[in-house]
């Protein structure tokens, strides 16, 4: 694997190079490799940290395929890569490996604890709460949003991974846990692995099943929120019953 090389650490200024960069200017002004270089801390004895956060970044990236040109690519292959995985890049370590996955754990979770006490007023807000979670998820998985009378959240609990259909995703599992935790109302949520979010007939059937379930408890099925790569369908949205 060839991964695009970077200026070598010895050939920056100190005042340039990324850890004093990102004291001196902030995170926001340091490049995606900039910041991995920051958390490996060192490269090897042929090259930089900076050169092995280029490498992490080019994880599986086909040796001489032509670029993207989407700079978030890198990042998907960060999150979406094993320890293993990254282990197996030249300067990666087990050490290392575990340090990027739980940086890019923390992450998640601090995506998701900053919107847990919101409330949630339309589908957008929906998808700020889950999509950094959920838009790599390589198999899908199916969520509820749980919401109190006035629609704070109140928590977001897995209900089932693997394909959405009825057999898996049971009325039972769903206002179980809205019940124990006395939602007034709740929100499905399940991701598309392909990164497309259009409903299938399969989505449209288990919705229609569990908003009828909820008529009868007398807990509303407030929304189905599909999530796909960056994108979301909303069902409310689109009129679709």
């Amino acid at each position: 694997m060839e991964a695009t090389r970077g200026p070598r650490m010895l050939d920056i200024q100190r005042g340039d190079r990324p850890r004093e960069r990102l004291t001196r200017l902030g995170p926001e002004a340091l490049s995606n490799a900039e910041l991995v270089a920051i958390l490996l801390r060192t490269g090897t004895s042929g090259a930089s940290a900076l050169d092995v956060a280029h490498r992490v970044l080019a994880l599986g990236q086909q040796e001489g395929a032509p670029r993207s040109g989407e700079p978030d690519q890198g990042l998907r292959r960060l999150v979406v890569s094993t320890v293993d995985e990254l282990r197996l890049v030249p300067g990666v370590g087990a050490a290392k490996a575990a340090l990027l996955k739980a940086a890019v754990e923390l992450g998640k979770r601090i995506a998701v604890a900053s919107t847990t006490r919101n409330v949630v007023r339309s589908p957008r807000d929906v998808s700020g709460l889950v999509m950094e979670d959920m838009r790599y998820l390589d198999r899908e998985q199916f969520r509820i949003v749980l919401l109190d009378a006035k629609n704070h959240v109140l928590g977001v609990r897995i209900v089932s991974v693997g394909s959405l259909s009825s057999s898996i995703v049971h009325p039972r599992e769903i206002f179980k846990e809205a019940i124990a935790r006395s939602a007034a109302a709740i929100i499905l949520v399940h991701n598309h692995p392909s990164g497309d979010p259009t409903p299938s007939q399969e989505d449209l059937e288990v919705t229609r099943r569990l908003v009828e379930a909820g008529r009868l408890l007398g807990i509303e099925v407030l929304d189905h929120v599909v999530v796909g790569d960056n994108r979301y369908v909303s069902f409310k949205e689109k009129g679709i019953s």
